[in-house]
């Protein structure tokens, strides 16, 4: 990108989710050069950790991935991961925001992807992309088909960069694509226009009264079921238990947490219906139950979904659920809405958690200077004019930065972001 360019044509987007990426292809599409930063060493949001999606079950990978390439073949569009945003100052049409680019230690114009270097790397450890399902080296690539197909040194838990004498992964290198005195840098850009689209997290279940979850159990998280089924995932699609056993029943449990939070995030009752397709398409003999609170159902497409769906499940309502763990099964103490007690044991538990803001979402907002409500969604306080308003001129709003929504809403939202900007700049 010119460093020259007008800063009336250059764009900031925050976050490289399916928004983001949404936002910024349509910008370069209306002519304006784009700085797409993502915090994370790979591209795409949490839609890339899902097989399928709602309520079509399209391959996420068939969606996402032809707008990925868009994005690193367009002149327009500088992605920037690894990145940060630190500091924003000025006003509509003339911000100049700081970045920090934090170093990969692979040189991406080096580097072709072989992943040589993973095998000799002496250290392994979790793999939070698989949700801990999986391990990983220092030196890694979060799954198979990430995007930037390039590596990079997990410096926290490289031996070498806590003194040893390691130069394992570079000596495996043939292409010299490792580099070690690589340096973080500190970018300043200049733009007319910020889109925020920093996506959400889930709620820790670890965290919820009543929920014996343990990351050794047979109670799995929303996140844990998509990589489970996923094919890239760390067991490459198999369902099956922390034994290596298949489960021959399971109870996927909405709602798990509202009280907590004190709202409803809308689409988790579809993710949730989403897991019995996964259930019995790869286990088609699997006993399943659902237990919900009430069910939120938004859109005709939603219901021929859950019309499909809930006969391949009993469908309890509850009250006052607990759940505990014991050896190779869980148990779901539960009231139904009469007030009488039950209790079921199953092989596995799935929970549906809450959406909630991205980690080091209320920062984000202090550094933006932008409005964020109870929850911590942004632009959610009383005077905001439209939902892709953030409170302040020129910093606008795109998917679940502003509220809990699916993917075609984020994305919906990112153009509408997008039509706005283009509105207030032109």
């Amino acid at each position: 990108m010119s460093q020259n360019a007008e800063v009336a044509d250059q764009i900031l987007v925050i976050g490289a989710g399916m928004a983001g990426i949404e936002a910024s292809l349509t910008l370069a599409a209306a002519g304006k050069n784009v700085y797409l930063v993502e915090r994370e060493p790979l591209f795409g949001g949490q839609a890339i950790k899902c097989e399928e999606v709602f309520a079509n079950m399209e391959c996420a990978t068939c969606m996402a991935a032809p707008m990925q390439q868009e994005v690193l073949q367009n002149e327009r569009i500088e992605l920037l991961t690894l990145s940060d945003i630190k500091e924003v100052q000025g006003v509509a049409g003339d911000f100049t925001a700081k970045i920090t680019k934090r170093a990969r230690y692979v040189d991406s114009e080096a580097c072709i992807g072989c992943n040589a270097c993973f095998d000799p790397c002496p250290v392994s450890l979790p793999n939070t992309f698989e949700e801990d399902l999986g391990e990983r080296k220092a030196i890694y690539i979060s799954c198979p088909g990430a995007l930037p197909n390039v590596p990079a040194i997990d410096t926290e838990n490289c031996v070498r960069f806590a003194g040893e004498e390691c130069n394992l992964c570079q000596e495996a290198c043939m292409f010299e694509a490792i580099d070690f005195d690589q340096k973080d840098e500190e970018i300043e850009v200049r733009v007319s226009a910020i889109i925020v689209a920093t996506g959400y997290d889930l709620q820790d279940v670890s965290q919820i009264a009543g929920v014996e979850y343990t990351e050794s159990g047979n109670v799995y998280t929303a996140r844990e079921m998509e990589r489970l089924y996923a094919s890239n995932g760390p067991t490459e699609g198999k369902i099956v238990l922390r034994s290596g056993k298949e489960p021959t029943s399971a109870a996927i449990v909405h709602c798990v947490g509202r009280e907590d939070i004190g709202y409803c995030s809308a689409v988790c009752c579809m993710y949730s219906f989403k897991f019995v397709h996964y259930l019995t398409d790869k286990l088609p003999e699997i006993k399943l139950y659902e237990f919900v609170s009430d069910l939120c159902i938004p859109g005709k497409s939603y219901q021929a979904f859950y019309e499909k769906l809930k006969d391949k499940a009993q469908i309890t309502r509850f009250q006052n659920l607990a759940i505990s763990q014991q050896d190779d099964t869980a148990t779901i103490s539960f009231q139904t809405p009469s007030g009488e007690d039950n209790t079921l044991e199953v092989d596995m538990v799935i929970l549906a958690p809450a959406i909630v803001p991205a980690k080091g979402a209320s920062e984000l907002a202090e550094v933006l200077g932008i409005r964020y409500g109870e929850a911590g969604f942004y632009g959610t306080e009383s005077g905001i004019q439209s939902g892709v308003d953030s409170g302040r001129q020129g910093v606008y709003l795109a998917g679940c930065a502003q509220g809990p929504k699916d993917i075609a809403r984020s994305i919906t939202q990112a153009s509408a972001a997008v039509g706005r900007l283009l509105a207030s700049t032109d």
